[in-house]
C-alpha cells in the first residue's frame, strides 16, 4: 500500500497548525475574519487532505475535512477547523465562551488509494472511503481504534455513514479507497 507516501510533519509543525486551527476558530467567532500565518516547513506547504475533529469533555463536538485540497495545508487546516466549529451539521455551532475548552483533533491524509479487495484494509492504520452513485461514506483511522472495529464492523459503519444498508460493502459496484493519517492531538 503507498498510504504511508506523503511527508511527516515534524512536533513543530503539529504543533503550529493546532495553534493556526485554534486561532483561526477564536478569530472567526470573534470578529468574522481569517488571521494570517506565516509558516516555513515545506511540508505546510503540501497540498493535502485534512480532518479537523473538535472534542469537548471527551465528547465529539464537530469534524470537517477534505480529502483532497488544492490549497496548502497551512491553508485547508483552519478552513477545516472552522468549518468543524461552525458547519457540522449534526451539531449547534460552537460558542466562543466554549473554545477554551475545546480539544482540537488533526488529521492529516495521505492520498487515497483504490483497493479491489476488504483484505486489503488495516484496522488501525487505514481510514476507509466507499462511494456508491452519488453517495458516499468516509471514516477516519482513529474511528477504528476509539470504537474497537474489527474489519467488517468498520465497512458496515462506513456504509451506514454513507446512507447505505450496512452490508452494501458486499456489492462489487460499490468503489473502496483507504487512507493513511497523521494524527495529533493538542
Amino acid at each position: 500500500m503507498a498510504t504511508q507516501n506523503s511527508s511527516a510533519l515534524s512536533i513543530e509543525s503539529q504543533r503550529l497548525l493546532l495553534k493556526i486551527a485554534r486561532k483561526a476558530i477564536e478569530s472567526h467567532l470573534q470578529s468574522r475574519t481569517s488571521p494570517a500565518s506565516r509558516v516555513a516547513d515545506v511540508v505546510l506547504f503540501e497540498k493535502r487532505g485534512a480532518f479537523v475533529s473538535l472534542h469537548k469533555a471527551g465528547k465529539l463536538r464537530g469534524c470537517i475535512g477534505y480529502l483532497t485540497s488544492e490549497n496548502p495545508l497551512y491553508q485547508t487546516v483552519p478552513e477545516a477547523a472552522v468549518a468543524a466549529a461552525t458547519r457540522d451539521p449534526r451539531f449547534e455551532p460552537v460558542e466562543i465562551e466554549e473554545v477554551a475548552e475545546i480539544e482540537i483533533e488533526i488529521s492529516v491524509l495521505t492520498p487515497l488509494e483504490r483497493i479491489e479487495s476488504v483484505d486489503e484494509i488495516e484496522i488501525n492504520v487505514h481510514g476507509l472511503y466507499i462511494t456508491f452513485g452519488k453517495q458516499a461514506g468516509l471514516l477516519l483511522p482513529q474511528v477504528a481504534t476509539e470504537h474497537n472495529l474489527n474489519r467488517v464492523q468498520y465497512l458496515e459503519l462506513t456504509c451506514r455513514k454513507a446512507g447505505l444498508p450496512s452490508d452494501a460493502w458486499h456489492d462489487l459496484e460499490m468503489a473502496m479507497y483507504v487512507f493513511g493519517a497523521q494524527v495529533f492531538v493538542e
